[in-house]
């Protein structure tokens, strides 16, 4: 009867440990499962983009989506602007990825560039989310009566691959929160040092 006992009081404690672990640093743990497993729950073609902006911050317009090039993770620089042969173009670690010839001059202005994937290209833009959420009995909104008990990040990727085989991907970070009786709420909630985009690679 003792050893049950003991047992007994060992799962308790271990199983408050786990629930103060994923409570206190569920996220950490989710962001470190990120990493090597997320789940896809959209992938469509890409039909248009376009910039809107002075070169440096902005906003990335995809298919309708706008993507915000303001809050980039640590290291990230961007451009975006037209090449010389008047392509719409993103610029990043020395190297430029052309999305595609800008539309005609009269519905492009220096603060507004739209193209389209040029035949042969392979473009994508997929919506995944993490696998694990964690919760959040804490969280308190004392202004709406209203807080979330759980959260997860949602991931937005442009996956870009020309014909000529150069690629491009694009990845943004935001939290997703979850509310009892309304379910999972729109996908763009920031987090310093955390949300909007974390990686930009362009691969010749």
């Amino acid at each position: 009867m003792r050893r049950i006992l003991v047992l007994l009081v060992i799962v308790a404690v271990g199983a408050a440990a786990l629930a103060a672990l994923w409570i206190f640093r569920g996220r950490e743990i989710s962001s470190f499962i990120d990493r090597y497993w997320t789940v896809e729950i959209q992938s469509a073609p890409i039909q248009s983009i376009a910039y809107e902006g002075s070169g440096t911050g902005g906003i990335l317009i995809c298919d309708g989506v706008s993507f915000s090039l303001n809050d980039l993770g640590p290291g990230l620089s961007l451009s975006v602007g037209s090449t010389k042969d008047n392509q719409l173009a993103l610029a990043s670690g020395g190297k430029v990825f052309p999305f595609g010839p800008l539309k005609s001059a009269s519905e492009d202005t220096a603060e507004h560039l739209a193209t389209s994937p040029p035949p042969g290209d392979q473009a994508l833009l997929a919506i995944r989310h993490s696998v694990l959420s964690w919760p959040t009995p804490l969280d308190l909104n004392f202004m709406t009566g209203q807080s979330p008990s759980w959260k997860r990040h949602i991931y937005y990727e442009i996956r870009w691959r020309k014909s000529a085989g150069v690629t491009l991907e694009m990845l943004w970070r935001y939290k997703q929160f979850f509310y009892p009786g309304k379910g999972w709420a729109g996908g763009f909630m920031m987090r310093e040092d955390s949300s909007g985009l974390i990686r930009v690679e362009i691969k010749e």
